[in-house]
């Protein structure tokens, strides 16, 4: 089930940390350290999001976790499969939080969601890439439908980089319970 949470009401970082530690705490898998898997391209503004949310965690030493994909080193379609891999094996027992940039309906442009289970990166520009995350937190920065590609070009950074505040907001705001759930497993 997926979640919706306009960023633009008033405490939104609150209740995105709120489900997603409901989340975290209904996943059915045993882990020991959180991987946050920030997805998209530096050289696409609304496809931003997840590097720049990347590089905003990679600021802080937060332990047990794990940061791939920032402004500086960017996860995407050239390097998911090869990135997983490495996630794989460097970290077999955690659990993969995915955030990407999406396309969806009109009304739902600026909402962030946030729910259990795998995303699919770049379906919504038609590219086929495998399946990642064991939760999920996508930005809707874009109307579906009409020139998917240009209208993630033309995407307005401070849109992109408020949207990245809240949500990195909201995953500080849960991480000294999250980090504590760690430690006692």
């Amino acid at each position: 089930m997926a979640y919706y949470i306009n960023r633009k009401k008033k405490h939104a970082d609150i209740q995105l940390g709120f489900l997603l530690k409901e989340c975290i705490l209904n996943t059915q898998k045993n882990w020991e350290e959180l991987v946050f898997l920030c997805i998209g391209s530096d050289r696409i503004t609304g496809d931003s999001l997840g590097p720049y949310i990347g590089y905003q965690l990679s600021q802080y030493m937060l332990p047990h976790t794990n940061i791939y994909g920032t402004l500086e080193q960017p996860v995407h379609a050239l390097n998911l499969s090869g990135t997983m891999e490495q996630i794989h094996t460097r970290h077999p027992q955690a659990l993969i939080i995915a955030i990407d940039a999406s396309l969806g309906a009109k009304k739902h442009l600026g909402y962030i969601t946030v729910g259990n289970g795998s995303i699919r990166p770049g379906a919504g520009v038609r590219k086929d890439l495998p399946e990642v995350g064991d939760v999920y937190i996508t930005g809707i920065v874009c109307a579906s439908g009409f020139l998917e590609h240009l209208a993630l070009s033309n995407t307005r950074l401070a849109f992109v980089v408020s949207m990245a505040d809240t949500i990195t907001n909201a995953i500080l705001s849960v991480y000294t319970e999250t980090s504590s759930l760690i430690q006692t497993l």
